[in-house]
């Protein structure tokens, strides 16, 4: 039985990602009214929602390619907690200053992810996890005032 859903709204920016509707599943079993819309949201549309946290999911394209999907103007003026999945990961380090490159080893399949560094985001995750990864490229460098939490091999 799902908790009652709370009226404070998840907004996931969906690029694609075969996961994007068990990030929204998982978040309104934990009571979360969760949204999902695509990453052409209209900056106002975004605004009227008023979100209290924003998704990005991840996808198949890479943020090298040119007119790939991109985080949409304005969601990350709008003062909430933004987490990056994979592709939405690797758009925020990039837009934010950090540098992504092509992975010399493509991720595709599962994968464990080690906690390097506990926090409270990771709260309740185990040391090491099996995860699911598809992805071609890496985040070679953070953004400045970034550290890095935990990780896959590649």
């Amino acid at each position: 039985m799902f908790p009652a859903l709370t009226h404070e709204r998840l907004v996931i920016l969906d690029f694609g990602s075969q996961f994007t509707q068990l990030i929204a599943r998982r978040a309104r079993e934990m009571g979360v009214f969760a949204e999902i819309h695509g990453p052409h949201i209209p900056p106002e549309e975004l605004r009227r929602l008023k979100p209290k946290g924003i998704v990005l999911s991840g996808g198949p394209a890479s943020v090298l390619e040119p007119g790939a999907p991109q985080v949409p103007k304005g969601a990350l003026d709008l003062g909430v907690p933004v987490l990056g999945v994979c592709y939405g990961m690797q758009l925020l380090a990039r837009d934010l200053g950090g540098d992504v490159r092509p992975s010399a080893r493509r991720e595709y399949g599962m994968a464990t992810l080690e906690i390097e560094k506990e926090a409270v985001l990771l709260a309740g995750v185990p040391h090491e996890s099996r995860v699911w990864a598809s992805h071609g490229d890496t985040v070679a460098r953070l953004p400045k005032g970034f550290e890095r939490l935990a990780s896959t091999e590649t």
